[in-house]
């Protein structure tokens, strides 16, 4: 006679915590999705009567109604541009030598454990650093080129991160494989286990980049002014789309509470056509 080892009390009640848990995972799930409908639809409530061709052709100004998010919107594509040309090579570079070519030894383990905790450092220390760095010390004063370098300070921990976990998914045998066939060890791993660790590699950018577009502490830290053009080198002054939110949330003229919300709409359209085209090259990479 088989024994029914599903009606035991333990068996139950571990049944009911298990569902308890399931359930208690769900409603913090809705609950946070809730609250950002909730936020999404207030704001494109409040924006989309501002948003038409004028409001992004047109630089900022001291009147609501003459004011535009142009020269934001050229500062935020410069900023964001440099900021990916300089830390996505340079951090999938690092990743791939110290889990691929960099001996394993107490200095290497030492360096991952700084990049590692370097990932989880609030913006404004990296902010304090650009200003230090870049702004003072080598006199690029408050330009585009000093905050893409600042930004690529930000994220570059994060991409070193998950460029080593990317690698770390790639099963041995791919690189055994190819080394087997007479491939070098730089052949192997370019040509097989880097295409197949990209999807990873390029999760991971997305979500510094979304990272990186949103910040408005090293901006402000650095001391990024308010200028009413759009910049036309990488030695210029500038704006963001970050700050220019900012300077209108904070103002108590009328009307700049609702242009806020639509430089946050605009803020949103530029992440989501940016990770648009991330997210079209890992799904590339996939198949």
């Amino acid at each position: 006679m088989s024994l029914d080892l599903s009606a035991s009390p333990w068996n139950q009640r571990r049944a009911r915590r298990e569902k308890a848990f399931k359930y208690l995972c769900f409603g913090s799930t809705l609950l946070a999705v809730l609250f950002l409908a909730i936020l999404l639809v207030g704001i494109f409530a409040q924006g989309l009567p501002n948003l038409d061709f004028n409001f992004l052709t047109r630089n900022s100004s001291r009147h609501a109604r003459n004011a535009g998010i142009y020269n934001a919107l050229i500062g935020t594509v410069w900023i964001i541009g440099l900021t990916i040309a300089i830390s996505v090579p340079v951090g999938i570079a690092a990743g791939v030598y110290l889990e691929e070519f960099g001996k394993k030894n107490r200095f290497t383990q030492f360096i991952q454990l700084n990049i590692a905790n370097l990932a989880s450092v609030p913006s404004i220390i990296y902010a304090l650093l650009g200003l230090a760095l870049f702004v003072r010390i080598f006199s690029l004063g408050r330009s585009i080129i000093a905050g893409a370098l600042t930004m690529s300070l930000l994220i570059l921990p994060m991409i070193i991160v998950t460029t080593q976990e990317a690698l770390r998914a790639v099963p041995k045998s791919y690189r055994e494989g190819s080394l087997a066939l007479g491939s070098t060890p730089w052949q192997a791993v370019t040509k097989q286990v880097l295409p197949n660790a990209m999807p990873g590699i390029l999760t991971g950018v997305i979500l510094s980049v979304s990272r990186a577009i949103g910040e408005t502490a090293p901006l402000v830290t650095m001391g990024a002014v308010f200028v009413n053009m759009p910049p036309k080198g990488i030695g210029d002054s500038f704006t963001a789309l970050p700050l220019q939110i900012y300077n209108w949330s904070g103002s108590a003229k009328p009307g700049f509470q609702e242009l806020a919300a639509t430089g946050i709409i605009v803020l949103l359209a530029v992440l989501l056509t940016m990770n648009s085209v991330a997210i079209f090259l890992r799904n590339k990479y996939q198949r």
